[in-house]
């Protein structure tokens, strides 16, 4: 690679390191061209996977401000720049290397903490955002509709108070 091509290469790395909510560092060796297409469409809109030199990978995570990435720079490496949902992206990657077993995931990072491929995996098992929010917002709603019982229920023994005294009323009067 012409030194030119290299600092693009590292320019543009440095901006997806940036740009990206987390990073999941694979190993890709022995997958064929359409296994790699495979699993970028896997992936959709949610990240952009790319295959990176080492070196030129360590020099444009230093220049993101990544520090401790180095120990899955080794190999041949191919990385996903996550910048939608994290957990569909690790999902992908996931359900893929149980398909293939070539691609292996080496670790990552997420919002600046470095993880290894244990916690890519946890990360994989994490439900979808919008399952999570749908979750939240039904917890709630459980605790809204409480709150509002609870305040409703001096009332509603009130009335049912003085109902039951007008039955007896009504009763001793007849």
């Amino acid at each position: 690679m012409a030194r030119t091509d290299k600092s693009a290469a590292i320019a543009e790395l440095t901006e997806d390191f940036r740009n990206s909510s987390a990073v999941i560092v694979t190993e890709y060796r022995g997958l064929t061209v359409a296994d790699m297409m495979t699993l970028r469409r896997a992936m959709g809109q949610e990240a952009k996977y790319t295959v990176a030199k080492n070196t030129l990978a360590r020099i444009a995570a230093k220049d993101a401000g990544i520090e401790n990435l180095d120990a899955s720079l080794k190999g041949p490496t191919a990385i996903a720049f996550v910048t939608g949902d994290i957990a569909t992206a690790a999902k992908a990657i996931r359900d893929f290397a149980k398909e293939n077993e070539k691609l292996v995931v080496k670790g990552g990072l997420l919002e600046g903490a470095v993880l290894d491929a244990a916690g890519v995996q946890k990360l994989a098992d994490l439900e979808s955002r919008e399952v999570l929010l749908a979750k939240t917002a039904g917890a709630l709603k459980a605790s809204l509709y409480r709150a509002a019982s609870t305040i409703q229920a001096p009332i509603v023994k009130t009335v049912r108070t003085i109902d039951a005294l007008r039955a007896k009323q009504e009763e001793a009067a007849a």
